[in-house]
């Protein structure tokens, strides 16, 4: 890696600092608890990093709050923390993750790094409503039942980003048949066969509305 350009987007040196910072984090973690696939340590930068740094879209500049669910290791919202620090500093973030040993570990990076967040050591469909303007996952399930647990906590006006394999038409069409949605998807960097699937407009299929 050199320069301040990761997957795209211009960077400061304190930011590429802190995503080094955690790259270390995590392998140092993941011996006692199982943050990411052993075998993606060696290639984490390209393989987790920069594939959450492109989950940051400048479609809404400066949300006002951006919730991360199901965080796990923190792929891609303390990522996303890394880059609104910078870019957004006024954005709120919120993790929701009920693993409490990786709730921990969350909040450990957040320290770490200086950065401030809210992690919620909750099922999500546990926390009360945060009014996201923008909520992003990875690896957390497949998009019907990922809409689900991202629309109670979305804003009239948010969107998610979520980032897809290369089955992400199969799981649109199936999550069309229960919600109504618009979806772009963005070619991914890290994969030509991946996604980041940009959704708005959500409601549910048969709502009627007074």
């Amino acid at each position: 890696m050199t320069g301040l350009t990761v997957a795209g987007m211009t960077v400061s040196r304190e930011t590429i600092d802190r995503l080094e910072t955690y790259q270390t984090l995590i392998e140092k973690w993941n011996k006692s608890i199982n943050l990411v696939s052993k075998s993606t340590i060696p290639d984490l930068w390209e393989r987790h990093i920069v594939d959450s740094i492109q989950v940051f879209q400048p479609t809404n500049p400066q949300p006002k709050k951006w919730l991360d669910i199901g965080s796990g290791g923190g792929f891609p919202g303390i990522v996303m923390a890394c880059l609104l620090y910078e870019k957004s500093p006024q954005t709120e973030i919120h993790f929701i993750e009920s693993d409490l040993r990786k709730s921990v570990f969350l909040r450990t990076v957040l320290r770490e790094l200086s950065l401030s967040g809210t992690v919620h050591a909750k099922r999500i469909q546990d926390v009360a409503p945060i009014n996201a303007d923008v909520i992003s996952a990875r690896a957390l399930t497949e998009l019907p039942g990922l809409i689900g647990l991202a629309y109670r906590h979305l804003a009239p006006d948010g969107e998610c980003l979520f980032p897809k394999g290369k089955t992400w038409g199969k799981e649109v069409d199936d999550a069309s048949k229960q919600w109504n949605f618009d979806v772009k998807p963005i070619t991914s960097i890290t994969n030509p066969d991946a996604v980041i699937l940009r959704i708005g407009g959500i409601s549910v299929v048969g709502a009627t509305h007074d």
